[in-house]
């Protein structure tokens, strides 16, 4: 666990939200893993898409397979995601137990305004020193 590696340890990934109207095709929310790489103990994730409850799973399990497999820091890279909810906070909120480092590398204004919304709310988050 303590070489660096530029391969993605997992495939791209998309997670698809269930059709609500077949008219709505022309913009599916999607959540995409663009890339996914690790750093000595420390894995770097690429995204991209919008992540909300119904797309954030594979995400979710891409981090409790990292925390599992002794992953201690975690970067997400956000600028490309268009939207989030709560369902990505909900990510961000779980990755910091246990003493695990959470960093978000280049927000999205998407990212920036759930953070902003949730600190409003809570200004002691695990994102805030991110």
């Amino acid at each position: 666990m303590s070489r660096s590696s530029t391969a993605p340890i997992l495939p791209v990934t998309t997670a698809r939200a269930p059709v609500r109207d077949a008219s709505a095709e022309t913009s599916p929310d999607v959540m995409v893993v663009r890339s996914c790489t690790t750093l000595g103990t420390t894995l770097v994730v690429h995204l991209a898409g919008e992540i909300d409850h119904d797309t954030v799973s594979p995400l979710r399990a891409l981090v409790a397979s990292a925390a599992a497999d002794g992953y201690t820091g975690l970067v997400l890279e956000t600028q490309h995601v268009t939207f989030c909810d709560s369902g990505f906070l909900a990510v961000l909120d779980w990755w910091p137990r246990r003493g695990r480092r959470l960093r978000l590398a280049t927000r999205s204004r998407a990212v920036r305004h759930l953070l902003d919304v949730a600190a409003s709310l809570r200004p002691s988050g695990p994102w805030q020193q991110a």
